[in-house]
């Protein structure tokens, strides 16, 4: 008998996620060295982290013993960082973990999520690997929320959660306080997940509404504002009634001693950060108008950590990312519904968008 015979159905024709290549593979594949590569198509924050988190790492006192399992020390300064009591904080090993960890708790097989893409894709694979099924309502074509077919769908079909992502990847837009009251008028949870919310205009953030509504959670992560993506560690504001259940299913350990130790001291070094993000919002400024002088690319607004661009004319999305790979700079492209024939580049650092617009240029 095949061992695949015990595997759950569901789980059996489940497509895989597709990650990004891993930076060595990279180099391999483009016959580049790893530091003649400039990687734009994965968001991440090209100043890397704290020089105090990396020191906090070196220095781990007892590396050989368990975590926290409550990450309380974590969760402390994360409460002022947030202005949200500790008690309504979950922290995860990534927000992708904290994600998954919704849909344990809420979804029964066969219940539905509701989608509004194109956005983020570890909600609609996070469903399908839970055994959920995924009601899609498709975003306007300028990327708002349509609220009147959401509204319609969730009279329709109950759906028991809906994933809002503020800013939206891959268009980099905020939802307005309007629309998400309005959500949160609908008989459903609402996870809002604010993984770019520190690119935004201050107070965009909605983390301190959580303990207003027993309907919102909001997630965000150390892996975009404070270049720890390597280390997985994300957090997130919950009512104190799906607390309770939340502590219960999670691995007992889920947060490795490194990566809480690099968070903390992330959280004392803000100064550094925001520094670090003030130039990358700069840059993000620079690169759109820098982008706009192409004639073959339309950029969008955005208040996120990347730009999306309309690919025009003769030029494909595809294509492009080829020829910008084969130069050593890495963005990526769709060529799906919503977001067809048109990339996504992350801002980098000046000398970053400088090479990349001058493999732009030289294809005009």
């Amino acid at each position: 008998m095949s061992a695949t015979n015990f595997v759950r159905q569901h789980i059996r024709t489940l497509a895989p996620y597709s990650p990004i290549v891993p930076f060595d593979v990279l180099s391999e594949q483009l016959g580049l060295p790893i530091e003649d590569i400039i990687k734009l198509d994965a968001n991440e924050n090209p100043y890397g982290p704290s020089p105090k988190a990396i020191a906090a790492i070196q220095d781990l006192p007892f590396p050989h013993i368990y975590p926290d399992p409550e990450s309380r020390k974590l969760r402390a300064l994360l409460a002022d960082f947030l202005q949200v009591s500790a008690e309504h904080i979950l922290c995860g090993a990534g927000a992708d973990e904290l994600i998954d960890l919704i849909l344990r708790l809420v979804l029964d097989p066969n219940d539905a999520i509701l989608n509004c893409p194109p956005t983020f894709g570890m909600y609609a694979f996070d469903t399908a690997i839970n055994a959920g099924n995924v009601i899609s309502v498709p975003r306007l074509p300028n990327f708002a929320l349509d609220l009147d077919a959401i509204e319609a769908t969730v009279a329709e079909h109950q759906p028991k959660i809906m994933f809002v992502t503020s800013p939206n990847n891959p268009d980099g837009g905020l939802i307005s306080d309007a629309d998400l009251k309005r959500l949160l008028a609908l008989p459903m949870l609402i996870v809002l997940d604010e993984a770019y919310i520190d690119y935004a205009d201050p107070g965009a953030s909605r983390m301190h509404w959580v303990p207003d509504y027993e309907n919102l959670m909001v997630i965000g992560t150390f892996s975009k504002w404070a270049g720890l993506a390597g280390l997985r560690v994300g957090y997130g504001a919950f009512p104190l009634a799906l607390m309770q259940y939340l502590l219960i299913i999670k691995q007992p350990y889920n947060i490795n001693v490194a990566a809480e130790a690099a968070a903390i001291a992330t959280l004392q070094d803000m100064a550094y950060l925001q520094h670090n993000l003030q130039l990358l919002i700069a840059e993000r400024s620079r690169l759109t108008e820098k982008l706009a002088d192409i004639a073959y690319l339309t950029p969008l607004p955005s208040q996120s950590a990347f730009v999306l661009c309309d690919v025009t004319g003769d030029k494909q999305a595809a294509d492009l990312k080829q020829t910008l790979a084969a130069n050593g700079v890495l963005v990526r492209h769709f060529n799906k519904t919503g977001v067809n024939n048109m990339i996504r580049i992350s801002v980098g650092k000046p000398e970053h968008t400088d090479k990349l617009i001058q493999v732009l240029k030289e294809l005009e």
